[in-house]
Order: C-alpha cells, then sequence, then structure tokens
C-alpha cells in the first residue's frame, strides 16, 4: 500500500476539517427543510381538505335538497296513494321531467314500496311512464332498497352500481312515508367518475383525497376498487373500511379521535400523521356535517411538491466549487511553503543516507523548516564522526564474531551427531525384528517421535505360541524422553526377569517398584516429570484368549461394527500414588483387532478449531478400519492424522501397536 506523502495528507487533513463542518450543517439544514415542509404541509392538507369539502359540499347539497323537494312533493304523495291511476302518473311524471333537467345528472328515479317497481329516466334511455324492472326481496342486488325502508333515517347517500340498469353512481335516496309508514324512495345520482374527477381528483401527486363515512366506510377514492359500495343502506365489510388500509391499533385509534374531534368542529380540519398502505403520511380530516361524510386530504410530504426544491441542486453544486477552490488554494500553499523546503531538505538527506557526507544543506531560514535544516546540519556532522568509529568497531567484532560462529558450528555437529546416534540406539532397542518374525502380517506399529527422539517405545516377548506385547509412553519427548525410555526399558527388563511374560499386572508392578527406586537412587527434583504410561497385552493362543493391564492406557477392539474401549488404572508408573493394576481377560473374537496406543494421537491439535483428535473420533476411526489388512489400517491412520492436523505441527510423541489373532 503507498504511503501518503504530506501534500496529501494536508489535503486529507482539510477534507476532514470540511466534512467536520459540511455534516452537521447538512443535517441541520435537512432537519430545518423537513421542519419547513412539514409546516407547509400541514397547511397544505387543511387547505385541501377544507377546499375538498366545500367542492363536495355545494354540489351535493344541490342534489340532495332536489331530491327531498321531488320526494315531499304533493303530486308525489298523490300518485303513490294509487299507483295504477293514469291521471297521477301522468301528473307526477310531467312534475317529475321538470326536476330531470335541474339534477345535475339529468336523472331521476322512484321505487313503490308496495309493487318493488322501479321507475327511472335519464337522458341515455327513452322517455317512460312505466316501471323499468320490479325490485324482488330474494334478489341480493336489491337487498340496499329493503334494507333502507327498515331505516328510520330520512334519507340515505349511497354509492352503489345498478346492476340492472348497468351504471355506478352516488345516490341521494329520500325515504317517502305516509303515517310514519315508508311508501316509496326516490331520488337522483350522481356519477361516479364525474363525481371523482370533479371533487376529489385532484391531480397532485402524493395527494390522495378520500370520503369515509361515520364508520369508516370508504364512499370515494382515487381508485374505485376500495369503495364501500351500498355502505349506505347495508354495513360495509372491513376491507371496504379505511382502517384496512391503516397499520396499527394506535393509528386506527388516532383517526377515530381526530374524526370525533372534526365533527365537533366542522369548521376546522384536523391533521395528525398516519402510516397509510406502508407509507407515513401527514392526513387532515374535515367533517361535512350535511352529509354525515368525512373528507380527508393523505399527503406525502416526500411525493407532494408542498415545497419547491429546485433550488436545492444548484446550491449544492456552488457549494461543492467553494469547497474544491478553497482545496486547491490550500494545497499551493502548503507546497509554496512548506513542502517545497522540506523536499530539499529530503535530497540532502537521502545524500547523506547514501554515504556523501560532503552535500551542501539548503541554507534555512527563519522559520522552523530553518532550524530543521541548521539541527541536521549539526547531526550529519555526528553521523560522519560516529560512522568513522563504528566502522572500526564493526571490523573488529566481525573478527570475533567469526571465530565464535566457527565454534559454534562445531558443537552443533557434535551436539547432532549425538542425537542421531542416540536415535540409532533408541531404534535398536525396539523389538521390530522379534515381533515381524513371530507374529508377521499379524500386527502393525505406527511410531512417530516429535523430534529425533522420543519417549514413546514398544516392547515385545515371546513365550512359546504366546506373546507379551506393549506400548510405553514416558514423560517428556526430545532427548530427556528418549533417556527416560532407557531407563523404563531397563525396568520392563528387569520386571520380565522376575515374575516373567504370562502376568502384564505383576510386570506393571514390578515395573513401578524398579522405576521408583531407580528414580529414588538419581534423587530427581519434584519438579521433573519421571510418570510413564503403560499398556501391556499377554496373548495365550492355546486358551484363544489375552491378558490387559494398563497404567492410563486403554485397550481398544473392533471388528467393524462397533469398537469397545477397555481403560487402564487411571494411576501411572512412577506416580506418587502408586496403582492398583489387575489383569482384564478377553477372549481372541474371530475378526476383531485390538490397538494399544499412547496419548499422542488422542491429544494432535487440528481440525477448524484447533482441538485435540479426542477418544471419540479415535474410536470412530477405528470402527471404519478394522475389517481391512493391517498394513492398509495404518496408512489409514496416518493419512487421517495429515488431514486433521493441517499445518498444525505434531504436539507428542505418537505410537499406536495393533495385532490380530484369528
Amino acid at each position: 500500500m503507498a504511503k501518503l506523502g504530506l501534500r496529501a495528507k494536508s489535503l486529507l487533513a482539510l477534507i476532514l476539517a470540511c466534512l467536520l463542518a459540511l455534516i452537521p450543517t447538512v443535517f441541520l439544514g435537512w432537519h430545518a427543510m423537513e421542519q419547513v415542509r412539514e409546516h407547509f404541509g400541514r397547511a397544505y392538507a387543511d387547505n385541501f381538505a377544507l377546499l375538498s369539502r366545500q367542492r363536495i359540499l355545494a354540489p351535493v347539497s344541490r342534489e340532495l335538497a332536489l331530491s327531498q323537494r321531488l320526494a315531499y312533493s304533493e303530486v308525489t304523495r298523490l300518485w303513490l296513494q294509487d299507483e295504477d291511476d293514469p291521471a297521477r302518473r301522468a301528473m307526477f311524471f310531467r312534475e317529475a321531467e321538470g326536476y330531470r333537467r335541474d339534477f345535475r345528472s339529468h336523472s331521476y328515479f322512484l321505487i313503490v314500496a308496495k309493487s318493488g317497481n322501479y321507475y327511472f329516466n335519464d337522458d341515455d334511455k327513452p322517455y317512460s311512464d312505466q316501471p323499468r324492472y320490479t325490485l324482488s326481496a330474494q334478489d341480493p342486488n336489491d337487498n340496499w332498497f329493503y334494507s333502507s325502508i327498515k331505516s328510520d333515517a330520512a334519507y340515505n347517500i349511497n354509492v352503489n352500481p345498478d346492476a340492472k340498469l348497468h351504471v355506478t353512481r352516488v345516490w341521494f335516496n329520500i325515504i317517502v312515508r305516509e303515517a310514519g309508514k315508508p311508501v316509496a324512495i326516490t331520488g337522483a345520482g350522481l356519477d361516479l367518475s364525474d363525481f371523482l374527477r370533479e371533487f376529489v381528483g385532484s391531480g397532485e401527486p402524493g395527494v390522495t383525497p378520500m370520503i369515509i363515512d361515520a364508520q369508516g366506510a370508504i364512499q370515494a377514492h382515487p381508485d374505485p376498487a376500495r369503495i364501500a359500495y351500498n355502505s349506505g343502506a347495508i354495513a360495509a365489510g372491513d376491507n371496504a373500511k379505511i382502517y384496512s388500509m391503516i397499520g396499527g391499533a394506535a393509528d386506527k385509534t388516532a383517526l377515530q379521535q381526530a374524526m370525533d374531534t372534526a365533527r365537533r368542529e366542522p369548521a376546522h380540519a384536523h391533521t395528525l400523521w398516519l402510516r397509510l398502505q406502508g407509507k407515513r403520511q401527514l392526513v387532515s380530516v374535515a367533517y361535512v356535517p350535511e352529509l354525515n361524510w368525512y373528507v380527508l386530504g393523505a399527503v406525502d410530504l416526500h411525493a407532494a411538491r408542498v415545497v419547491d426544491m429546485t433550488w436545492v441542486w444548484p446550491a449544492m453544486v456552488a457549494l461543492l466549487l467553494l469547497v474544491g477552490g478553497l482545496l486547491l488554494a490550500f494545497g499551493l500553499a502548503v507546497n509554496r511553503l512548506v513542502l517545497r523546503p522540506i523536499r530539499n531538505l529530503q535530497q540532502s538527506a537521502r545524500a547523506i543516507a547514501d554515504g556523501r557526507y560532503d552535500v551542501t544543506l539548503p541554507a534555512g531560514g527563519a522559520d522552523e523548516v530553518g532550524d530543521l535544516s541548521r539541527a541536521f546540519g549539526v547531526m550529519a556532522a555526528k553521523v560522519r564522526s560516529h560512522t568513522a568509529e563504528l566502522e572500526s568497531k564493526v571490523r573488529e567484532r566481525t573478527v570475533e564474531l567469526e571465530a565464535a560462529n566457527r565454534a559454534m558450528a562445531a558443537v552443533n555437529k557434535k551436539l547432532g551427531d549425538s542425537i542421531d546416534y542416540a536415535s540409532l540406539i533408541q531404534q535398536a532397542i525396539l523389538p521390530d525384528r522379534q515381533m515381524a518374525q513371530s507374529m508377521g502380517l499379524r500386527h502393525f506399529v505406527m511410531w512417530k517421535p516429535r523430534d529425533v527422539v522420543g519417549g514413546d517405545f514398544y516392547v515385545f516377548r515371546a513365550d512359546g505360541e504366546n506373546f507379551l506385547l506393549g506400548v510405553m509412553d514416558c514423560a517428556g519427548h526430545g532427548v530427556p524422553g528418549a533417556l527416560m525410555t532407557m531407563l523404563v526399558r531397563a525396568a520392563v527388563d528387569v520386571a520380565l526377569a522376575e515374575v516373567g511374560p504370562a502376568d502384564p499386572a505383576a510386570v506393571l508392578v514390578r515395573t513401578d517398584r524398579a522405576i521408583r527406586a531407580m528414580l529414588r537412587d538419581a534423587q530427581f527434583p519434584d519438579s521433573v516429570a519421571t510418570s510413564t504410561d503403560a499398556g501391556l497385552v499377554y496373548i495365550d493362543r492355546t486358551h484363544g484368549r489375552l491378558l490387559f493391564a494398563g497404567a492410563k492406557i486403554s485397550l481398544y477392539e473392533s471388528n467393524g461394527d462397533v469398537c469397545r474401549e477397555h481403560k487402564g488404572v487411571r494411576r501411572a508408573l512412577g506416580e506418587k500414588r502408586q496403582g492398583d493394576y489387575t489383569n482384564l481377560e478377553l477372549p481372541l473374537t474371530q475378526g476383531s483387532t485390538f490397538y494399544l496406543t499412547t496419548d499422542g494421537f488422542l491429544d494432535q491439535a487440528g481440525g477448524e478449531l484447533g482441538y485435540g483428535f479426542g477418544g471419540t473420533r479415535f474410536a470412530e476411526m477405528l470402527r471404519q478400519n478394522a475389517r481391512l489388512p493391517l498394513s492398509q489400517q495404518c496408512d489409514a491412520f496416518e493419512q487421517a492424522l495429515a488431514e486433521y492436523r493441517g499445518n498444525l505441527p505434531q504436539r507428542d510423541d505418537i505410537t499406536i501397536l495393533s495385532f490380530r489373532f484369528e
């Protein structure tokens, strides 16, 4: 990675200073803009709701008043007393035609409760004084009529598609009563598309006008699919109410409170924040008492053009140009006043570093750079003096070091030769030849000392057709461990000479006593570890059995299906507290393979986390390979160990002794 020069660091420092100043400024400016946007957004939403209320109220009130006059007309009441009277019928339709010209939609309707006859005239259909169709209480499309005449209200305003006339309008349903009994419903309708376009179609992006009733049913919305059709007569479903668009009970409660406030104060609009359709929007609520409707204006401040933001980008460009100009001027000043003198001083320093002490240093000024140049001249003179002195001393020390290196090399060679010789001696005491002659392919040994020599070794003693074999793990590794193996091997030989090979537990007991006697005579300090792990097996082929005795070493047995561990005593040989060693008798089962291992394999670190190989993983490895020929098992174990260890070093000496008898 390239290093930054002083010029780059200076410019970087200036940029960071500008950023530290600009970031809070931009944040505060943005916060102020959001406050301004919210202020104007509230005013815009309130004005929009109030204006929309007036735009709705005027035409709707006019249509409602005309519909009420038609319903309360004496001509209408006389005809309803005798629907089949031709004279009264003709008089009603002449008067109704006069009303039709005044209605905004140029249409009217009348439904007689007794007969269910539906009369309707508009500009799109030929005039008729006969029923267009007859309503039925069993027709779901006519439920609005039968629900309306059961109501105590004088009228209702209903958004309803008439499936039989194939028109969708805002209907003004005036209930005509005689002696308190409903006899008909009459009125007019406004075309829904004209209604939306003229009264709730703001045309402004980010602004959603809506009309809802007291129950929250949507009467008008830019999306016709959200309108609660027929809600004036029949209760609207939850999906047709504005509450289905609001996310959260708190927002629903806030909207209901705003509606209650608007109802008490119909002259004012009331604004609140709501999350509508997943967006946080400013909603203004205005109440229309004459219609019992609420006009809502939802404004998305980030989408609506409430505040003109066209000036922001030119201001940002100007600010960037100003910062760029400041950076350029600062860079030129730093280069002239600081960097150029330092660069001259740097060239002189490089010349001195190359050994040319006769260079002329630049003349220093009266500033800090001049002081640095003069101090550098003094330093250069001292360097010349010290260099000459050091060169003389280096020549003297070089002669001494060469002599010391030659002596050290000779010592290292002797030490290496000694260790190699010790390795040959240690390998010479291993019974490889005897085991090959007596057991052949019925065994294998994996012996991997951590260093050239190690603390692990294995023993073998033939007893006619029977054998004693085992592994020993002496404390330590390297040269100390190798020396311990010689001591322990001598103790094992003493034990075998006294008790014979047929009793592994007795061999361990006698070996333990011999080790203790040797160590007591040698007077080792307590801080030196002198314990030895051991595992011995006597194979009695005559009786088809084996005897196992272990000191902190287990005997593993596997037939390829399961792997069993026969644990030894928890006390090692030579420990402060003596172990109680006993023989475990096992049958030489057909197809079973037996394994003795020191703890070097089990403790080897590896894997993703660097944990030890572990007994569970070791037992599973034995089970998977137990049916292979023993020579192949040895290769498989070495491969498994190498894959698990990876690049980690070998931690301890490793020994595995395996055998199989049919």
